[in-house]
């Protein structure tokens, strides 16, 4: 057992419907193509299928792809200058990934809530399809 030795990492987002893995691979793919009407295609399919449930799985899993597996658990704070004069969908991405790294439901279920009252979820949910997409091509390159 490696409770008291072993570095405690993020678990894998496991929770989650199989579609929703398969839903935010062909958000992924489409955004690495560059096909921004592909991603909210997608994005609204899975509304249609599984509702607003379906679209914040899909998200949580593409904060999942920036923030890694090995990641160590521990409070982990959001290190964004100027994050209050950002652009609504850049602030929100960066507190969406925030709470999947801190493993905080909660608040990643507010944002997402507050992103629909505020009119701003597609915009958000295309800047953190982006956003993945920008953090894979970095490590690929690192």
């Amino acid at each position: 057992m490696r409770v008291l030795t072993g570095a405690p990492t993020l678990r894998l987002v496991t929770s989650h419907p199989p579609e929703a893995y398969a839903d935010a691979e062909l958000v992924l793919q489409s955004a690495l193509a560059g096909d921004t009407d592909a991603v909210v295609e997608t994005f609204d399919a899975v509304v249609d299928r599984a509702g607003m449930s379906g679209a914040y799985n899909v998200a949580w899993c593409l904060a999942a792809t920036m923030v890694g597996s090995d990641v160590q658990q521990g409070a982990w704070t959001l290190d964004f200058p100027d994050i209050d004069e950002a652009r609504y969908d850049t602030r929100w991405v960066a507190r969406f990934v925030s709470a999947y790294a801190n493993a905080d439901v909660p608040t990643g279920t507010a944002l997402f809530g507050a992103a629909i009252e505020d009119g701003q979820l597609p915009e958000c949910l295309l800047m953190l399809a982006g956003s993945a997409v920008a953090t894979l091509r970095r490590r690929s390159t690192a």
